[in-house]
């Protein structure tokens, strides 16, 4: 265990302080085209060095039986759990831990994580207080009442912030199981006002909540191969890491509720009256979302503040969390999406209040049906068989059950950027049922792998929503901005989660954009695609790590795209690929070949070359035996030359002619009058390599394309040159045309014919002779045996 986690160590300070590691610091190449080598963990029969999970790969596994209380006039919610959680790693556990992830709303409980602070140049009456020191309690965070073996017996635990350590009675080793209870509440939090991501909402012309239950319940956290137990603190932003498992969950509610969660519930004959129930049962085979609380049911509901309870019972297989909304508010529509790739019928739904019904009745819904298609194109199908967005004012992911935002103006109407803005947040939350819901990334580490891939194939999904769609997050030409800030307000995406500044470009935008250079630029989508979705499929409810995403999408298409790692993921630097000058030249056709003559001597014996230390020993060596020496038929001239025993004359001079050109003919010059050579000198003044994209427009007004990949800058990393042959005049040169490579200065990109940046000259063109010299051969000199008379 200490040597898992010491390389981890090792693994994550290589990977965050000394990201761009230089192989040849002193060289302009054998730098940004090294393989990365050690800087990624060395595979093992967990994980595999082609990014597969390993023939000895292992997870543990957490089952909940849950029971909760929501008391809307004290706003509490109680719970009584039941985990029963397996064993499958190779290790005996004295301990484990638990997630409290509420604590981090409380003043004493929490992380505490704090960021400096100074005098604000305004502030408004609810953010100034007088400092309270000591900090008092606020009355948020979990409140443990009673934590029992399956017998009831007490199990001694430690809360340490928003973890909680439970000691064992005895180890928990391989292939055993343990059952264990856990009793709690707390305070719902007003994340409006308290922010978070679950909590309540006031609706204060209509005196009523709508609560978000997420993080609400005491949580395993993993025990992994490559980290150990996960239980870093949660201090609001990096997000969870969490074991797959199945649920059973009910939630007593007031009786005018309606509850949507996580899964299928299990007695909606119970809690829905007969016109709801008549109304469900339809949309299961309707192609149109229809309304299953409609707008007026809503509206009554708001009024009626009911003092009797129901309970809604809810079931998920294979899932890594459970979240769940309830309020009265709410309108409930749905209907029926049939995934292909699998079949699969999957029950997809929206809940808004009346605030929202405008937008979230006529988009929400079918947003939801595709996202969960276009994902299954291109991850693996969708295997739920629920999908819902639910209107919360707030954007945040859960199993099969998200919350989003997207309300109208109080007449109804709303702007295209609101509009976008909801149709946006809903594929990008729905989205995140593949990942990390189901590719189960650990976001308390490495947030770029949850919400990188996640914003890259919400992008993907928003095009097919509409050619026009104003996506922010992947086209290439939209992280330029942050991109040129300056190096110290900048870190790697293979950063730690809390450990980032700009936090929005670094786990969103910047891996999203990535992905979409190399689709579209670097590796071409039919390459790509198939590697996403072996990565997708490799790791479906498992728990991949870096390593696995950057081996498999390697393996999975024979490119090394080590070098894109480097720079993209592990570096700062930006792309600014310049053209620095071109050189123009017109063919010189007429100039007649001279021959070349050169004078030499012939070879001298090797003899009097340096006689090394492994010469001098092997000669020694009386056990050493010389084939030469062995078969006498293998003495040649030379055998005996380099031994002094063929004497010549080595000072005489010789003199050789090199005539392995002509001239041109007429049928030449007439082919080659129109030629002109470009000669385009480019520099790398960003750092980051990148392909050459170049746009020809000639004076005739046409136009060709050229691009060479990012191989082109191997050996010198810092300036490249590529010469073009043309048989009509150049008028300018565009580089990057389509802005698909994230160039930071798109001012150095362009020359025109006639600027100051190009030069004139001429160059030689001659007839190449078909005898020209041959590899091997003596190319005209006299050699030592001829000089000798000798065969």
């Amino acid at each position: 265990m200490k040597l898992k986690i010491t390389a981890l160590s090792v693994f994550l300070y290589i990977g965050t302080f000394a990201q761009n590691i230089q192989n040849n610091p002193g060289s302009n190449h054998g730098n940004r085209f090294e393989q990365l080598g050690t800087i990624l963990p060395t595979p093992n029969m967990y994980r595999t060095a082609s990014g597969a999970p390993g023939h000895g790969y292992w997870q543990n596994r957490a089952d909940y039986t849950i029971s909760a209380y929501l008391d809307e006039e004290r706003r509490n919610l109680k719970g009584s759990e039941t985990i029963t959680y397996y064993n499958n790693s190779p290790d005996d556990l004295d301990y484990i831990w638990l997630q409290l992830d509420e604590n981090q709303q409380s003043t004493v409980k929490k992380a505490d994580f704090q960021s400096s602070s100074t005098i604000p140049k305004s502030t408004s009456d609810q953010q100034l207080k007088v400092t309270d020191l000591p900090v008092k309690d606020n009355g948020y965070g979990v409140n443990l009442e009673k934590v029992t073996d399956a017998a009831g017996k007490p199990l001694p635990y430690t809360v340490n912030k928003t973890m909680m350590r439970i000691d064992l009675p005895k180890s928990l080793k391989k292939g055993e199981k343990l059952v264990f209870k856990v009793d709690w509440n707390y305070n719902i939090p007003n994340r409006i006002k308290m922010g978070g991501r679950g909590g309540y909402e006031n609706f204060a012309e209509d005196g009523n909540d709508l609560y978000t239950m997420t993080q609400w319940y005491p949580r395993m956290c993993v025990y992994s191969d490559f980290h150990g137990w996960q239980n870093h603190q949660f201090t609001g932003r990096g997000e969870f890491a969490l074991v797959f498992g199945n649920f059973k969950v009910s939630m007593n509610v007031p009786a005018d509720h309606i509850v949507g969660g996580t899964g299928e519930c299990k007695n909606y004959d119970q809690v829905l009256t007969p016109d709801q129930l008549s109304r469900y049962k339809k949309a299961e085979s309707a192609g149109e979302p229809i309304e299953i609380v409609t707008l007026d049911e809503a509206k009554k509901a708001e009024k009626s503040h009911s003092k009797q309870r129901k309970t809604w019972n809810f079931e998920a297989n294979d899932v890594r969390d459970f979240a769940w909304t309830s309020s009265r508010k709410f309108v409930w529509d749905g209907m029926r999406v049939i995934i292909p790739e699998n079949n699969n019928k999957v029950m997809t739904m929206s809940f808004y209040p009346k605030e929202a019904y405008n937008l979230y009745r006529k988009y929400s819904t079918k947003a939801v049906a595709h996202t969960i298609k276009t994902y299954s194109e291109f991850t693996i199908p969708y295997p739920y068989p629920v999908a819902q967005s639910v209107e919360a004012a707030n954007g945040m992911e859960y199993p099969m059950i998200c919350f989003n935002f997207g309300r109208t103006e109080k007449d109804g109407t709303y702007s295209e950027g609101t509009k976008n803005g909801m149709i946006g947040v809903v594929i990008h939350e729905v989205g995140h049922n593949f990942f990390p819901m189901i590719v189960n990334s650990d976001e308390r580490q490495w947030s770029w792998m949850d919400e990188g891939l996640n914003t890259f194939t919400e992008y993907l999904t928003e095009e097919k929503w509409d050619n026009k769609f104003p996506s922010k997050r992947g086209p290439a030409w939209t992280i330029t901005d942050y991109m040129k800030l300056p190096k110290d307000q900048l870190e790697p995406i293979m950063s730690n989660s809390e450990n980032i500044i700009q936090f929005g470009p670094n786990a969103y935008s910047k891996p999203a954009t990535g992905l979409n250079i190399l689709r579209e630029t670097i590796m071409g989508r039919e390459l790509f695609d198939k590697a996403f979705k072996t990565y997708a499929k490799r790791w479906a409810f498992k728990h991949p790590e870096p390593a696995d995403f950057f081996r498999t999408m390697e393996d999975a298409s024979g490119e090394d795209l080590d070098w894109f790692w480097r720079g993209w993921f592990y570096g700062t630097d930006p792309v600014d690929i310049a053209i620095d000058k071109v050189t123009v030249a017109a063919p010189d056709l007429n100039t007649v070949p001279q021959a070349k003559e050169t004078t030499y001597t012939v070879d001298k014996p090797l003899q009097n070359e340096f006689v090394d230390i492994s010469k001098i020993r092997n000669k020694e060596d009386q056990s050493i035996s010389f084939e030469v020496e062995k078969d006498k038929s293998l003495q040649d001239f030379y055998y005996h030359y380099d031994r002094g025993q063929e004497k010549i004359n080595t000072d005489k001079l010789y003199t050789t002619k090199s005539d392995e050109h002509e001239a041109l003919d007429k049928n030449d010059k007439e082919k080659f009058k129109n030629i002109t050579a470009y000669q385009i000198d480019f520099m790398n003044k960003g750092g980051l390599v990148m392909p050459i994209i170049l746009e020809f427009t000639f004076e005739d007004g046409s136009k060709l394309y050229d691009k060479s990949s990012a191989q082109i800058w191997r050996q010198n990393e810092q300036k490249v040159s590529k010469t073009f042959y043309f048989a009509k005049k150049l008028k300018s040169v565009q580089l990057d045309p389509m802005r698909e490579t994230a160039d930071i200065d798109t001012s150095n990109n362009f020359w025109s014919a006639g600027g100051s940046a190009s030069e004139a000259s001429k160059f030689q063109v001659f007839k190449q002779k078909l005898n020209g010299p041959v590899r091997g051969g003596s190319n005209g000199k006299v050699n030592p045996m001829q000089a000798a008379g000798k065969k």
